[in-house]
């Protein structure tokens, strides 16, 4: 992130505030990458702490000095600590709060920019996007107005930014006929479909041409290049859904005739986004069990250099020349599923500390078999349960004082482990009733014959 285009800071005293939170970055660092122990909630906020004292000297410096002369170093560093903040509140489980919104926003805004530059997105990426704004709203708007006043000033303007930008993309989609909404979805569920093809690392032609031959059931739908409605008039935004029709299929035949091969020169790029893009579906998978959120940095730090060395939209070789059409939309494909990943991957962020994670997953699995059993005709005896019952009295019998205390501490996240340990109760109790009722029901047919 602190690339040498960036100017250092002209004022002495921005200087020694930038090399003070350089320090505490590299803290931070540090803590995100120490494995042995639990992340400590105390530990974040002390450094939370210092970067907000930090952060206050440097607005009041620009704000009663000569003027600030734009973005420089400082804010480099500035953007790194809040952004490694922001995975450390979420990793603690403090993620209803405002500086857990800091990374999340910052991929929703990365994300709608790129929707925007492609003129490619659909109803549910806009959905998604705006639920989570409206919900990192409410947490921002509940949190310490005044100690987090900084980040809740730029959090702020950064939501409304993503909200304009939504807005736009929603007006966009607006504008289509209500015959065309259902295609316009399926042209995006196909285009992206062929890019994941175009960069699996075996190619399958037969894949491709699957995808084409419905894009060319699409297009055998126009009359004369046109979607019509019902009484056989111009469908509204026409125009719009027969272009990406007709990209789609001008995409589906360059795949097809390159076949996923990508030039020497463009390896080394290649190969680092295929790397992050693979790694972040494996932890889609199973995040709650492999994912530690301060882990989502790396790749965001690689990503953002990837693709803020672009210029005018496009990567430069080593000898200045702009990547071909084929090069710039496998990789800007990469770049933006990636960041996809990141997004879902902090959406679905719990309210628990890592310290309290794995009893948290243990119940969240426990309750799945639970509700699996009820789902399924539930059990003809109590004697079934047992297995259930002594999994959920093992992590009932953990708590001290109706809290769980790990390594002498009492990690976040203590009201969701315990709603969740008695929704197990509930649902096992339940279940108990109806074994028992079903077992009396039976002795009462035996008794009878």
């Amino acid at each position: 992130m602190e690339t040498p285009a960036v100017p250092a800071p002209q004022d002495a005293r921005e200087q020694e505030i930038m090399e003070r939170l350089v320090a505490i970055r590299d803290q931070l660092l540090l803590l995100k990458g120490d494995r042995s122990t639990y992340i400590r909630s105390q530990d974040v906020i002390s450094l939370y702490d210092q970067t907000l004292e930090q952060v206050r000297l440097v607005t009041d410096i620009r704000m009663f000095g000569n003027g600030h002369s734009g973005e420089n170093r400082l804010d480099r560093v500035m953007e790194s600590c809040f952004q490694l903040l922001s995975l450390f509140f979420m990793t603690i489980g403090r993620t209803g709060e405002a500086p857990a919104a800091y990374a999340l926003t910052s991929t929703i805004k990365r994300l709608l920019d790129h929707l925007t530059e492609a003129n490619l997105f659909s109803a549910k990426d806009l959905e998604s996007m705006s639920k989570t704004l409206v919900d990192l709203t409410e947490a921002v708007n509940n949190s310490d107005q005044t100690r987090s006043r900084y980040v809740i000033k730029l959090l702020s303007k950064r939501m409304e930014l993503c909200r304009s930008s939504l807005a736009n993309l929603q007006q966009k989609l607006d504008s289509l006929d209500d015959t065309l909404v259902e295609v316009h979805e399926r042209l995006v569920s196909i285009i992206r479909s062929m890019a994941l093809a175009n960069t699996k690392s075996k190619f399958n032609r037969s894949e491709v041409e699957k995808l084409k031959a419905q894009l060319q059931e699409i297009s055998a739908k126009r009359v004369d290049g046109k979607f019509k409605t019902a009484d056989g008039e111009d469908a509204k935004g026409s125009d719009e859904v027969s272009q990406l029709l007709d990209r789609c299929l001008a995409w589906s035949d360059i795949v097809l005739e390159r076949k996923g091969v990508i030039p020497e020169q463009w390896r080394p790029i290649y190969d680092v986004l295929i790397s992050i893009r693979n790694d972040l579906d494996k932890f889609s998978i199973t995040p709650a069990w492999s994912l530690r959120e301060t882990d989502l940095y790396d790749y965001q730090r690689q990503l953002d250099k990837i693709d803020e060395a672009r210029v005018d939209g496009n990567w430069l070789d080593d000898q200045g020349q702009p990547a071909e059409l084929y090069i710039q939309r496998t990789l800007l494909y990469l770049i933006r599923r990636s960041y996809g990943y990141i997004y879902h991957l902090m959406v679905l962020s719990e309210p628990v500390s890592e310290a309290l994670l794995p009893i948290y997953n243990q119940l969240s699995t426990l309750k799945r078999c639970l509700v699996e059993v009820k789902n399924s005709g539930a059990v003809n005896s109590v004697r079934d349960l047992y297995p259930y019952s002594l999994k959920l009295n093992s992590l009932d019998d953990m708590r001290t004082d109706g809290k769980f205390i790990i390594n002498g501490e009492i990690p976040e996240g203590q009201a969701a482990v315990a709603d969740l340990l008695a929704e197990c109760f509930e649902s096992l109790y339940e279940l108990r009733v109806e074994a028992e009722a079903r077992a009396e029901s039976a002795a009462g047919v035996e008794a009878s014959t």
